[in-house]
């Protein structure tokens, strides 16, 4: 009897959206993808309890268990997927540009927005986000993430960066006469004031450093380097002394080279990387964040239709920089930049990453243990293992045989909170 009432329960979830809070569970999948394997595992259950992974064993073993049983099948259940380059404060650009976001829109609009974000975001099946600045709305991301916690919003966990670090006249919005000032999409600071800045942006509650290493501040508006790496080094230094790690955006090979050198964990973009550069970042242990999505994106937004006509030379610069990597064995975030395409579409990164040459089996890990490691945190997500935190979710069928699959989550579960969609 007690089934027969949960399989009622969760189809009027599905109905309303609504989420259920219960105090043990039983999942049953017809298999499991743990975050780390490159095969599924069949014939287990996971029961979770107070908000953990209790037990991954056969449902039989399971039985004497007090615990409500969700049964699904032919779905497999993995660990909730982490998006690793988000901007929950930004949105489309065919929608708004980013210079009206970041000089017309209120900062209390943009904290709105990001609750309908982080909505989309959850119900896609990720339960964590890694936030790349605020894009202009000071330390809003920072007061989101604690209404997260509070739970006065529905979302995934947020890690952030707060206003990311910019060189002085690098940074937009760029274009006004020079008795205007407008507000900048992040904060500058030069030389020894790197310090002070750094120092600030953690006091404010960032997790993390985002530095800017190049910009697009060429003669001809093409991105050169900005810092030195002596300057990347002090933000690293400065960040690391207080337990935190640093990031830097850099598309061409110099800045790349430089934030590398200078102890950076990730780079993000890396669009003209180059052979060299992806050895030296294989060596140095650095990962790498493609933003693949954006790129295709933004190449959208400017006329390209894909499968018609030639490639923009940004796609064609972005796959022949992604082979090199995947060549090169550089550890591969997935983080998409989501913001500057829809909350919620995040798994097009993923089929992207396959589309491009990577194995689906290991966009899946990039996604799920690997990012999970680059955070620090892989010890408690990531995997679908005894003692880790319950947030995991469920996709109809084989997302190692169709990565597609994982853009309809049919469950996803945050300790005891499961969201059912479908």
């Amino acid at each position: 009897m007690k089934y027969l009432l949960r399989t009622t329960f969760v189809l009027w979830m599905t109905i309303v959206a609504a989420p259920l809070s219960a105090d043990d569970v039983i999942l049953v999948p017809d298999a499991i993808f743990d975050g780390k394997s490159s095969k599924l595992i069949t014939g287990k259950a996971v029961l979770v309890s107070n908000g953990r992974i209790a037990q991954i064993a056969s449902l039989d073993s399971l039985e004497q268990s007090a615990a409500e049983i969700i049964q699904l099948p032919g779905q497999t259940l993995m660990p909730g997927l982490i998006e690793l380059h988000s901007h929950v404060l930004l949105h489309p650009y065919d929608e708004t540009n980013w210079n009206d976001q970041v000089l017309k829109e209120s900062w209390a609009e943009r904290a709105l927005r990001a609750g309908n974000h982080l909505k989309a975001s959850l119900e896609a099946g990720y339960t964590t986000l890694r936030d790349l600045g605020s894009e202009g709305a000071g330390y809003v991301d920072v007061g989101v993430k604690l209404a997260l916690k509070k739970g006065v919003i529905p979302g995934p966990r947020l890690i952030v960066a707060g206003k990311a670090i910019v060189a002085t006249g690098s940074y937009g919005p760029k274009g006004f006469a020079e008795h205007v000032r407008v507000p900048l999409g992040a904060e500058t600071a030069d030389g020894m004031g790197l310090v002070a800045e750094t120092r600030d942006q953690i006091g404010h509650g960032a997790d993390f450093i985002k530095v800017y290493a190049d910009y697009r501040w060429g003669p001809n508006g093409e991105a050169m380097p900005t810092f030195s790496e002596a300057e990347i080094r002090t933000i690293v230094e400065t960040a690391r002394s207080s337990g935190r790690y640093t990031v830097a955006h850099a598309s061409t090979p110099e800045a790349m080279r430089r934030a590398i050198m200078a102890g950076v964990e990730t780079i993000e973009h890396g669009n003209a990387g180059t052979v060299e550069i992806f050895k030296l970042m294989k060596d140095e242990g650095v990962a790498w964040c493609p933003t693949l999505a954006a790129g295709e994106a933004i190449a959208g937004y400017q006329g390209w239709k894909k499968g018609e006509g030639a490639e923009p030379k940004r796609i064609t610069d972005q796959k022949a920089s992604f082979t090199a990597a995947l060549k090169a064995g550089v550890i591969m975030c997935a983080g998409s930049d989501v913001g500057v395409f829809d909350h919620g579409d995040n798994a097009w990164e993923l089929e992207l990453m396959v589309e491009y040459g990577m194995e689906p089996v290991d966009v899946l890990r990039s996604a799920t243990s690997v990012n999970a490691s680059l955070l620090h945190m892989a010890d408690q997500i990531g995997q679908v293992k005894t003692g880790m935190l319950a947030e995991l979710i469920a996709v109809r069928g084989n997302p190692i045989t169709n990565i597609s699959v994982l853009r309809n989550p049919t469950l996803v579960m945050q300790g005891n909170i499961v969201l059912n969609k479908n």
